[in-house]
């Protein structure tokens, strides 16, 4: 399975908890906070170009900058992993029993929730 870097997924993090499209220099902020050996510009700069390029940021112009948003929800990047197990041949049923294994009961709850509103046409 093939998902975000260590690097990428951080960038991706800080994007998308923002509040609003965010520079290179304010991605490379946050990164920093709490780091001994802060990252560099161009560091930030090329991998947040490659996630542009894979379609996981869209950018626009802003003065001499871009601002970055994400093009897809967290979420949808983790069913793009489970994506990735199902493509794999994985068997999907025992999966999915592993997965609500390891869930709590509200959890669970929330799951099935879910899938019953999904049943009457409605989305949660």
């Amino acid at each position: 399975m093939r998902g975000f870097g260590d690097l990428e997924q951080a960038i991706m993090d800080a994007v998308w908890v923002a509040d609003e499209p965010l520079t290179v220099r304010e991605v490379r902020e946050c990164l920093n906070r709490g780091r001994s050996q802060g990252l560099a510009y161009n560091t930030v700069q090329t991998v947040m170009e490659i996630l542009h390029r894979k379609g996981w940021l869209s950018r626009a112009k802003d003065g001499r900058a871009f601002r970055y948003r994400a093009t897809k929800s967290r979420e949808e990047y983790a069913a793009s992993l489970i994506d990735q197990v199902w493509a794999s041949g994985a068997d999907r049923t025992a999966t999915l029993v592993r997965l609500f294994d390891e869930m709590d009961e509200e959890e669970v709850a929330e799951v099935r929730a879910a899938l019953a509103a999904r049943r009457r046409g409605q989305r949660s």
